[in-house]
Formats: C-alpha cells, sequence, structure tokens
C-alpha cells in the first residue's frame, strides 16, 4: 500500500503544495535527550549538513580523523534532501583532535564540538525538531487551519513514511524477493526487513483509520506507553486509561510483525491477524528471519505544532516529533505534495 493510498484521518487535504522546493525549506534538528559526557575518548560533534546523506558524512568524519568507519557513530539517519543538525561520534582513542573546522566539504560544518564516553548507538535519540514551508500553495487555508489545530490535540496517524520503502516503494517488492530466496547484503537486508515489518504495520494502521479507531480503543487493546518502547495490556478500558489516553499518556498500538503471536486479543487480534494473512510471504519471511514480535504506537501527537503564512503565500509548519515518526505524515493530513 503507497503512500498516496493509504486512508486520511481528515478527509482529503485541503491543500496542494510542494515540499522540499530547497534543501532549506526542510529543516531538522536532533534531539539526544541527554547531555554529553564533557570528557571520555569519543569526540562528540554537532554537525550540520545540506543535501548531504547521513552515512556518507560519516565515512567522511571517519577519513578526516584517519579512523575506520566502525568508530563512527550517529543515533539516526536524516534526511538527505534538507538541511539537518545531528550529533556524531567519532572514537579518537588517544589520537589527538584534529582541526574540525577545517573539515573540506562546504555543505557539512562542524557546529560545536565536546567528548563523550561512549560511542552514540543508533536510536539513542528522544526525538526530532522540524521547521518545514510549504510552496506554491493552493487550496482552502481555513480548513487548513482548522486540520492543523485538530493535529495539534488529536495527533495523525502515525504510519511509516515513504521514505521507509525506497523509490517507488520498491524496497517491499525486494523484500519479496529475499524472501523468496535471492541474496542480499547484510546492510541491505536490514532495510527490507524493516520495510517488510513497516508495509504490514501502515496496513494494519490504514484498516483501523478507515474504521475511525486509529486514535480510540478497539476490543482487546494493546496499549503503547508515550516516549517508550514498553506496551501493556489488553485489560478492561476504564476511566483511568481514558484519562491517559486523552492526555496522550498512551497510544493504541500495532504489530511490528515477527516471531510469537500478537499479544492482543479480540477484534485488534483478528485484524492484525488478517492483515498478516493479506500479506503472508511477508510475515512467514519475518518470522524465519527469527524477527521478534514488537510494539509500535497507531497515533502520534506533534509537540508545539505552530504554523504561520508566509509573506509570498507560503505556509510554515515548526514541530517535534517523536524518534521514528515521520514529519511527512503530520505534512499529508494538510497539503497533497507530489
Amino acid at each position: 500500500m503507497s503512500d498516496l493510498e493509504l486512508p486520511y484521518a481528515y478527509g482529503n487535504p485541503p491543500l496542494t503544495a510542494v515540499l522540499r522546493s530547497t534543501p532549506e525549506d526542510f529543516q531538522v534538528e536532533e534531539i539526544l535527550g541527554y547531555d554529553a559526557d564533557g570528557e571520555g575518548e569519543h569526540a562528540l560533534l554537532w554537525v550540520e549538513k545540506r543535501d548531504a546523506n547521513t552515512d556518507w558524512v560519516a565515512r567522511e568524519l571517519a577519513k578526516f580523523a584517519g579512523v575506520p568507519p566502525l568508530d563512527v557513530g550517529y543515533a539516526g539517519l536524516k534526511d538527505r534532501h534538507a538541511v539537518t543538525r545531528q550529533t556524531f561520534s567519532v572514537q579518537l582513542a588517544g589520537k589527538p583532535h584534529p582541526d574540525w573546522t577545517a573539515f573540506p566539504h562546504e555543505d557539512v560544518k562542524v557546529l560545536a564540538v565536546t567528548r563523550h564516553k561512549r560511542k552514540l548507538k543508533r536510536g539513542a535519540l528522544r526525538g526530532n525538531r522540524f521547521v518545514l514551508v510549504l510552496r506554491q500553495v493552493d487550496g482552502d487555508r481555513a480548513v487548513a487551519e482548522q486540520v492543523l489545530a485538530q493535529i495539534a490535540q488529536r495527533g495523525v496517524p502515525n504510519y511509516f513514511g515513504e521514505q521507509r520503502f525506497g523509490r517507488e516503494g520498491g524496497n517491499v517488492a525486494q523484500a519479496r524477493a529475499m524472501f523468496a530466496g535471492r541474496r542480499v547484503d547484510r546492510d541491505k537486508r536490514h532495510f527490507l526487513l524493516s520495510a517488510a515489518r513497516s508495509h504490514i504495520f501502515n496496513a494494519v494502521l490504514a484498516a483501523r483509520v478507515e474504521r475511525d479507531a486509529w486514535d480510540s480503543p478497539m476490543e482487546g487493546e494493546i496499549w503503547s506507553l508515550a516516549g517508550s518502547r514498553s506496551w501493556f495490556g489488553p485489560e478492561p478500558f476504564d476511566a483511568t486509561l481514558s484519562q491517559r489516553l486523552a492526555t496522550g499518556d498512551i497510544h493504541p498500538s500495532g504489530p511490528l510483525w515477527g516471531r510469537g503471536e500478537t499479544p492482543a486479543k479480540g477484534e485488534v487480534a483478528a485484524l492484525e491477524n488478517a492483515m498478516a494473512a493479506e500479506n503472508a510471504d511477508l510475515a512467514d519471511g519475518l518470522v524465519a528471519a527469527k524477527m521478534d514480535q514488537e510494539r509500535r504506537a497507531l497515533r502520534m501527537i506533534p509537540k508545539d505544532l505552530k504554523w504561520r503564512w508566509l509573506d509570498d503565500g507560503a505556509l510554515e509548519l515548526g514541530f517535534e516529533l517523536p524518534a521514528g515518526a515521520y514529519a511527512t505524515t503530520v505534512v499529508r493530513e494538510v497539503a497533497r505534495t507530489g
């Protein structure tokens, strides 16, 4: 199911627009959620990159520092066609610090340097802050602002974004081929397994959006704790759970498919098993790959969502998202940006 086929929570988007006219129109700032140690053998670099791939920047930093690529760490991949700021760690192990201001790429700048005791691990971040500009905007501005106000309160379906699926969704087709016996290298395998899990999750979430049950409970619900990977349930939906759901402390969750049965029961289990059956080659392949069942929140509420109309008619959006959430899932509810 492509991004264009995924159902919307608030009806058809009221606007059409262009996103990423320039990299400056898509700005991302990483939020690690903890402070540097201030000492240790790892240099912690606060780096701004423009129109550059995160992994490429990591390799170039390793080359500049004279260390193996495995000695460079980062918490998450950031969009390429954007201006992004994120932290990299470089293990120097007794080596002198290079002059980071002399890093030889004009679209990559080392803005600050400190020290840390450990290598940055993938996923070790709280979230990301975004400032996006939509240009060539056409449509009903008043309705768009109503939708944005609803999103600020109610959130959006926490779909995996199209970036997860590769060009024209090709990663899912490649995952099917891999499960059918095609050999792929280790790094590619990781991306294809992620695409397969994401496809089944999006199918479950899409079915719940169609039922208007993406931010409300169904029978047998498993609850995801906001800001963590923990979950609990099923249990009776009482006043306490209702209050926690209303305040955004918990969210309904969906499956990241793998070994074992879904922990959900009743209606939720039936729906999740039906979506897995519709994608049996992916579900069976994930089990064979020894992936374990996990959960992901179905709802995502942007933090500090703000918007303003610029003098040229463009729409600027600013918000913070938790780790693993996609800015495009917010934008798609307001504007088609083909």
